[in-house]
């Protein structure tokens, strides 16, 4: 699975490609259909490259980035979200090459993108740790790797929702392979733009925001 996810939102971590399928089909639009605040803080400005999209949901970051001169493929494990990612794309003359696959499983170039972004993942954890080593392989040297995820995530509160972190890659899983080779510009607490979550659901008011540019 591959998947940006809000964990605030879900009473139940979809783990399928196929329960990520009914998540989205239960509602008309899962997102804002707004690109990410971290996304846009992070890149807006620079020159655009090849961007790789991980768990590209509805399209809205994917497209932000069409829009300002990347060649971006977005990458998705649900057929729905990518349907609607499509659409988005095509009222908006964004032209995104879409994936249809969990990151480990994906046929990607090797070191082919210059930006790889991972906006609040809901990436499977594994003993090989391959969606963190996936996620470091699609880097081009000289490119950048933008992972957001909720800070003062609730592990107690999660498990009473359904959801165990230790199915999921963390942040710590991602910065602990970041060895020789790279170089971390970003390591942060920051406030969101919006809170996540809306009335009785926890909420989400800062993002922990990693950037790092991959040297070698």
């Amino acid at each position: 699975m591959t998947h940006s996810h809000d964990h605030s939102t879900t009473t139940s971590a979809p783990h399928t490609a196929a329960e990520w399928d009914d998540r989205y089909a239960g509602a008309e639009r899962l997102f804002s259909g707004r690109p990410n605040f971290a996304l846009v803080t992070e890149v807006d400005g620079l020159p655009p490259g090849r961007a790789l999209d991980v768990g590209c949901g509805e399209g809205a970051d994917a497209v932000w980035l069409a829009g300002r001169g990347w060649e971006v493929t977005g990458l998705d494990v649900s057929r729905v979200a990518l349907d609607r990612a499509e659409l988005h794309a095509r009222e908006a003359g964004a032209r995104v090459e879409w994936v249809h696959a969990g990151l480990a499983e994906a046929v990607l170039p090797p070191a082919g993108f210059d930006l790889v972004s991972v906006q609040y993942p809901a990436l499977p954890s594994s003993p090989d740790r391959a969606a963190e080593r996936a996620l470091l392989a699609a880097v081009a040297p000289g490119g950048l790797l933008l992972v957001v995820f909720h800070a003062g995530f609730d592990g107690d509160v999660a498990r009473a929702r359904g959801i165990d972190p230790a199915d999921y890659v963390w942040l710590a899983d991602v910065t602990s392979l970041l060895g020789d080779g790279w170089e971390v510009h970003v390591d942060e607490d920051r406030p969101r733009d919006t809170p996540a979550g809306g009335a009785g659901q926890q909420h989400h008011t800062h993002d922990v925001v990693l950037r790092a540019r991959r040297s070698a």
